[in-house]
């Protein structure tokens, strides 16, 4: 069973652990050698997990922390969905996801947004199955990866 909850202050350090985790497996292939080792050696995740706090919410799984998500901007766009490899297929994202989109319809938006790295067909499929629509397809400078990246943005509408 999944239980999907707010993170808590004394569990920054194991989720930063791993949205890294899922990072390298999904996004580390497409970036720079010096990116990867800039972010395996400085772990951005820790900040983020830090400063969202219990905006940020997380997938139990058999007690344990399986993954974690957020908006970060508390809008109608999902900023980050990191699943550890070792519960990917379990249903954490889509439990994620799901409960994200409870809190944009809180919000009072009709819709939810996502954006994924072209490349990670994994999520992009599991995006497309829960019902999300591409509105988007383009090449653009990200700062944090130090490079162009191919990425997609997808819209899901929410009923009211």
């Amino acid at each position: 069973m999944i239980l999907v909850r707010s993170a808590l202050p004394d569990e920054a350090d194991a989720l930063a652990q791993i949205g890294l985790a899922a990072w390298r497996k999904g996004i580390k292939p497409l970036v720079p050698v010096h990116v990867a080792v800039k972010i395996g050696q400085s772990n951005p995740f820790l900040p983020f997990v830090q400063e969202l706090s219990s905006r940020v919410l997380v997938a139990e799984i058999d007690g344990e922390p399986a993954g974690f998500g957020a908006c970060e901007h508390a809008d109608d766009t999902i900023s980050d969905i990191w699943v550890a490899p070792a519960f990917e297929g379990r249903g954490a994202a889509s439990a994620l996801i799901s409960a994200l989109e409870a809190q944009i319809a809180e919000r009072g938006c009709t819709e939810a947004r996502i954006h994924v790295a072209a490349a990670n067909e994994r999520a992009l499929r599991l995006y497309q199955h829960l019902g999300y629509r591409m509105l988007w397809k383009k090449v653009a400078f990200d700062p944090i990866l130090e490079t162009d990246l191919e990425k997609i943005g997808l819209s899901k509408a929410l009923l009211a």
